[in-house]
């Protein structure tokens, strides 16, 4: 991630780099907003405890100063002095990604995530659901996101739901933008009935 603007509470803007973490400290102590960060101080070992816990985030982030990812989450640690720097959402995050012309162009929720900064990887686990340009909608319970090698995989059973048809697999590799992709051990295809499928959709939403 090149340069992020992280937007608090009331959707003030803030300037973010991801080499120069102390810069983040000092934008979220100076601004006042109803998310309260707790930076860490006083931890002996710095490298189990977060420097940060940031609280109902959005997050805008741009590459070579073209927004590209906008990122909603719960809760937000970042644990930079760990032997492989990383961020946790132990509350789940909300992603979305742009085109070109500021078009969502994918989709991703999921319960748990973590992106480990040095090698620009994003762990995705518990109740994963993404969506592409397509409304083809694709679900697992881990999922790894390479920005590095612009590749989306998983190892784990996934189920995709396409023009009618449920389609399930194991281990799944992808463009970023999930629309060009392959089930590496397709096990199954079912038809699907929309209406069914939509209520089902809604019910799982409301149930959490």
């Amino acid at each position: 991630l090149h340069d992020a603007l992280p937007i608090c509470c009331r959707n003030s803007f803030f300037s973010y780099n991801t080499v120069a973490f102390v810069a983040i400290v000092v934008l979220f102590v100076t601004i006042a907003c109803n998310s309260k960060p707790h930076i860490t101080d006083s931890v002996s070992d710095r490298t189990i405890a977060p420097r940060l816990n940031a609280t109902d985030i959005m997050t805008i982030i741009s590459d070579s100063g073209i927004t590209r990812y906008r990122i909603t989450t719960p809760q937000w640690l970042v644990y930079d002095k760990a032997e492989e720097p990383f961020w946790e959402f132990p509350q789940g995050l909300h992603f979305d990604r742009f085109d070109e012309k500021y078009n969502v162009d994918a989709q991703i929720d999921c319960r748990h995530a973590f992106f480990y900064d040095n090698i620009q990887l994003w762990v995705l686990t518990d109740s994963v659901r993404a969506t592409n340009l397509q409304e083809e909608r694709f679900e697992t319970e881990k999922l790894y996101w390479n920005q590095k090698e612009e590749r989306i995989y998983s190892d784990s059973t996934i189920t995709i739901y396409k023009q009618g048809l449920k389609i399930i697999g194991l281990g799944f590799e992808s463009n970023q933008t999930m629309t060009n992709y392959r089930i590496i051990q397709p096990t199954g295809i079912i038809p699907v009935d929309e209406d069914e499928n939509e209520a089902t959709e809604t019910l799982a939403v409301s149930a959490e």
